[in-house]
């Protein structure tokens, strides 16, 4: 027996919910009907644009009214789909088209000088606009206007895969992690029973980038007859209008942006009351913030979910009547369909009460990395487990608690940046001799990226220049904040660099 796949899910919200409202982007929106018959549309456009069933398709595209006709084409399609932040720069974008094997890029209009960029840099890439025309690249809208708005002849496998998406590594190296038409109807489900029993009248705003965790939520609320509404960006003026004016019930926030709705001059004036679900994850949350997010919006709102790209969404879940002080911290309890067990590195479960790395099994897990054996390998382990890297402990009543990250990622406004990136960007400057970053605590940004710099005998280089040499490297959001020069970096018993101890130093 196979429980129904993410393309029989999108087939059952069209044909339940037809002529009702799915998305809303500004004064634009689409019924379920018009979203059903566009997206097959695109789909057929891509088939005659020789994107075949289970090819690769990069996605380059902001926020904006196509992007849910767009992922659902490619799911009608076939089609492995594999999203690129647009805030990355053209080295990431090109080494991802790279990795993955990308035949066909789709664009946005705003991204159209990115997309000529890498058609220079990956000759045989084809280029389709959406709404955009590059010279030798045809506007995908327009070619599906004239095509029928039937689904191309298309039976899925519940092991194909639909979604590539980079995470980064421990190590800094990307990752893609691998959705299935399986994994991401699981994903659904997940949602469904742990977070939120979506209905009709709901309504959920989405500010962050669609590719990451806010896109999850779009397939239960399609299913369920809800209302997606779409922002280009979060500018907490226009979110606190717009929450107001659609009469939204449902948010998903990283700490960083609840904090800038806190601070804004209109939030007093704001009307919440269709509000009844405010979901925070993605990096820890400064107690500081939720408790002066609950005296104004009330605990019964808040939400929290632990989760990873790798098994979305949510492992674990704090329910609004758990958000107590000695609970504030934790990340919740295990989610309704979710094994989870703690263990030490031989995978052995630890005894009661002992922190262990946290591995988990479920549905909605995916099928491995891209092309990325030996990660597979030690990630993937007997019997579908996952291990998380991540260091937890439950307490007496089984609320998991987070303890330490394994990896030493940094968290800095809800974006993962990972320290060998950076480092790495660092030591191309010729007076580096060596460098290792860390994140420090940061009353905004959760954490701050900052790197210790020993530079090399006879060289000079100020902190503003050393910035400015990694920012034309990577995204700006990678950058360090902060540099400090430092006579040595201290070293592990093996001569790793040891970044707890810099942590240790820098924080005091």
């Amino acid at each position: 027996m196979h429980p129904p796949t993410y393309l029989e899910l999108i087939r059952r919200g069209a044909l339940q919910h037809g002529p009702r409202t799915a998305i809303v982007f500004g004064e634009r929106s689409l019924s379920f009907t018009e979203v059903d018959q566009l997206s097959s549309r695109l789909a057929q456009a891509l088939h005659a644009a020789g994107a075949a069933p289970r090819t690769r398709v990069a996605l380059l595209l902001n926020n904006g009214l196509h992007s849910v006709p767009l992922d659902f084409a490619c799911v009608k399609a076939g089609i492995n789909r594999v999203p690129l932040n647009a805030r990355l720069s053209l080295a990431e974008h090109a080494r991802m088209l790279a990795d993955t094997g990308c035949t066909h890029l789709v664009f946005g209009p705003d991204l159209a000088e990115r997309a000529a960029a890498l058609r220079e840099a990956a000759p045989g890439l084809a280029c389709l606009g959406l709404g955009a025309a590059l010279e030798g690249a045809p506007d995908l809208l327009a070619r599906a206007a004239t095509l029928p708005a039937t689904a191309p002849d298309f039976e899925p496998s519940p092991d194909d895969v639909v979604l590539t998406l980079f995470t980064s590594g421990t190590t800094g190296t990307l990752k893609a992690a691998q959705h299935t038409q399986a994994s991401y109807a699981a994903i659904c489900r997940n949602v469904l029973l742990n977070l939120l029993n979506a209905t009709p009248e709901d309504a959920m705003l989405h500010a962050a980038s669609l590719i990451h965790a806010s896109g999850v939520f779009v397939l239960p609320f399609w299913l369920r007859g809800g209302r997606t509404v779409i922002l280009p960006g979060f500018e907490p003026g226009l979110f606190l209008r717009t929450l107001q004016a659609e009469r939204i019930t449902a948010i998903n926030l990283v700490p960083t942006m609840l904090q800038m709705l806190f601070e804004h001059p209109e939030l007093a004036a704001t009307d919440v009351s269709a509000l009844r679900y405010v979901i925070y994850g993605a990096s820890p949350m400064p107690r500081s913030v939720i408790q002066r997010a609950m005296a104004a919006w009330g605990r019964h709102r808040f939400w929290q979910y632990y989760g990873q790209t790798e098994v979305p969404l949510c492992l674990a879940v704090l329910r609004p009547e758990d958000h107590v002080d000695e609970l504030l911290g934790a990340c919740g309890q295990p989610a309704l369909e979710v094994e989870m067990r703690l263990v030490d590195e031989a995978g052995n479960e630890v005894p009661a009460g002992t922190p262990g790395e946290i591995a988990v099994r479920a549905p909605s897990a995916v099928a491995g990395y891209h092309d990325a054996p030996a990660l597979n390998a030690e990630t993937f382990v007997a019997g579908g487990w996952v291990r998380t890297r991540d260091v937890g402990v439950f307490d007496a009543r089984g609320f998991l608690h987070l303890k330490d990250r394994t990896s030493d990622m940094i968290i800095s406004g809800g974006y993962n940046v990972y320290p060998r990136e950076v480092e790495d960007a660092l030591m191309t400057h010729p007076a580096v001799r060596e460098c290792a970053v860390i994140g420090l605590p940061h009353e905004k940004w959760v954490e701050v990226v900052t790197a210790v710099v020993v530079l090399r005998a006879g060289q000079a280089i100020d902190e503003a220049a050393l910035i400015a040499h990694v920012a034309g490297r990577l995204a700006s959001y990678k950058k360090p904040q902060r540099v400090i020069f430092a006579e040595e970096i201290p070293k592990t018993a093996v001569g790793k660099l040891n970044r707890r101890a810099l942590r240790e130093r820098h924080r005091g």
